[in-house]
């Protein structure tokens, strides 16, 4: 195979939730890809261990969120730092996290990219990758042959290979504590166990996830161990020792891994025909459980972007907003994650910090900016628009029209944009007519009250607005005005490429 053709449009680094719902979307979208995976099979670990609402209300609009939910718990509490967060219904759908382990995430992503038809190739580890104008070379060890596309995501995680290959900077701070992690049976446990507790050697946790088994999590302060120090079943038992007093029994383990409160962001997303994403970009503590989360949000941020561009419907500068959009998210979560790992240090100071803080958390406006930093329900992308919903995530309202119900997030199902004209607006239709092999036209009513937003509190619904695959609003005209004509065709012309020629 020489450089100059491509075998695939999109070559993916990584077949965790961040590669999978990336190939999903890209495929959605028409793009050829092909996943190149290190591991023989599935590892079976469970790893992360919920779905936040921003994250649920994404496989809602791709029509795959019943699959989830058939398999985990919805829990009406979550917390931040330990100290509990309430969830406000009237935000979204989806309030609530679920409560699902990553091995069942990717077990039901691998399946839907299966029907999409994406190509998995196991036991592909990438060793090298050689850049040129017309595409990337991607090569593979235990000598496989080498794969081209015209494009290389790498969500291969923390110690991201394509990461380091592409020469991107990973800047951040250094880990000052080490946390143990593994699943096992715990016999002596109290039934009355709540699931985390303080204590002057650090803190432990234990989650029944099944019958019969448990979660268990140890954290230590300013003890960090080395990137290559084994991880072993009996340095879990003797941590728990350590923090708890006794290991409750431990046996069985079927998984022991450790993380720490290391946090390194990528210095860029892209580098040429380069991207990142997921934990190949950004790594910090996951306390509150955004890591997983923030990667399949990066994948629907990119899919559709890259999609366009390598099918010719879009300049390859649309890519630059990718990270323009993604970049300060992460940003965010690394300076949030911080803030829990200072509050779960031992000590009375932290303990007195704590009390003050869970004070504030009564309050409302206190509760929700909390509860914003893991759900991401008030991203907003610096999208140029005056109207309070441009750049937010649409509201899932209720929809009626002249051939039925529907909401929101059904319309976007195919991962198409979706252009929804709630006045019957003759401009809107007239301007359609130019993009209506790429971007649906909806004309329905709807008077549901999910359409205010809670951060702002607007309420009245538009009379048009712009939804882009992602689910964020491209443009918008206020309820009970004229759509501005071309306003709206820079909007489209902007993320959806120029008009189609008649």
């Amino acid at each position: 195979m020489g450089d100059t053709g491509t075998d695939t449009d999109v070559v993916i680094a990584g077949a965790g939730p961040t590669g999978l719902m990336l190939a999903c979307e890209l495929r959605l979208a028409g793009a050829e890809v092909v996943v190149v995976e290190r591991l023989a099979e599935r590892s079976g670990e469970s790893r992360a261990g919920g779905i936040h609402s921003r994250t649920l209300e994404v496989l809602d609009q791709r029509g795959v969120l019943e699959r989830f939910l058939d398999e985990g718990e919805l829990q009406p509490v979550g917390h931040f730092s330990g100290l509990y967060l309430d969830f406000d219904e009237s935000e979204s759908r989806h309030p609530y996290p679920l409560m699902i382990l990553q091995s069942a995430i990717e077990r039901i992503l691998e399946e839907w990219a299966g029907e999409l038809g994406v190509r998995i190739r196991r036991s592909a580890e990438v060793s090298g990758i050689r850049q040129d104008d017309g595409g990337v070379t991607v090569e593979l060890g235990a000598g496989q042959e080498a794969v081209r596309g015209r494009y290389l995501v790498g969500c291969d995680g923390g110690r991201s290979t394509v990461r380091k290959l592409a020469g991107i900077d990973f800047p951040g701070t250094e880990a000052t504590m080490t946390a143990l992690i593994g699943d096992v049976e715990l016999p002596d446990l109290p039934e009355d166990y709540v699931w985390v507790r303080r204590t002057p050697h650090g803190d432990y946790s234990a989650i029944a996830f099944e019958p019969g088994w448990h979660r268990v999590i140890t954290s230590e302060f300013d003890r960090v161990d080395g990137r290559d120090e084994p991880v072993t079943f009996e340095r879990l038992k003797e941590s728990l020792i350590r923090v708890a007093g006794t290991d409750f029994g431990m046996r069985n383990p079927r998984w022991v891994s450790r993380f720490n409160d290391a946090a390194r962001q990528a210095a860029q997303y892209r580098k040429g025909r380069v991207l990142l994403a997921g934990d190949a970009a950004h790594i910090h503590f996951p306390a509150g459980g955004q890591g997983l989360n923030m990667g399949v949000q990066d994948a629907v941020n990119l899919g559709w972007k890259l999609a366009s561009v390598v099918r010719g419907r879009a300049p390859e500068s649309l890519l630059d907003s990718y990270h323009a959009e993604r970049h300060p998210v992460a940003e965010r979560v690394l300076h949030n994650t911080r803030a829990q790992s200072a509050l779960v240090r031992p000590g009375p100071q932290t303990d007195a910090l704590r009390e003050v803080f869970s004070a504030l958390m009564v309050f409302d406006d206190v509760n929700r900016y909390l509860r914003h930093l893991l759900t991401a329900l008030d991203i907003r992308y610096p999208i140029d628009g005056d109207h309070h919903l441009v750049g937010r995530r649409v509201p899932d309202a209720d929809l009626k029209s002249d051939t039925g119900e529907t909401y929101v997030y059904e319309l976007l199902h195919g991962a198409r944009p979706v252009l929804l004209d709630l006045g019957g607006s003759a401009e809107v239709a007239a301007v359609a007519e130019g993009w209506s092999d790429r971007v649906d036209l909806v004309v329905a009513r709807s008077e549901d009250e999910r359409w205010p937003v809670p951060v702002v509190g607007e309420i009245d619904a538009p009379a048009a607005l712009l939804i882009r695959p992602d689910g964020h609003v491209a443009w918008a005209a206020a309820g009970g005005s004229t759509p501005d004509a071309g306003e709206l065709r820079t909007a489209l012309t902007t993320w959806f490429g120029p008009a189609a020629r008649k």
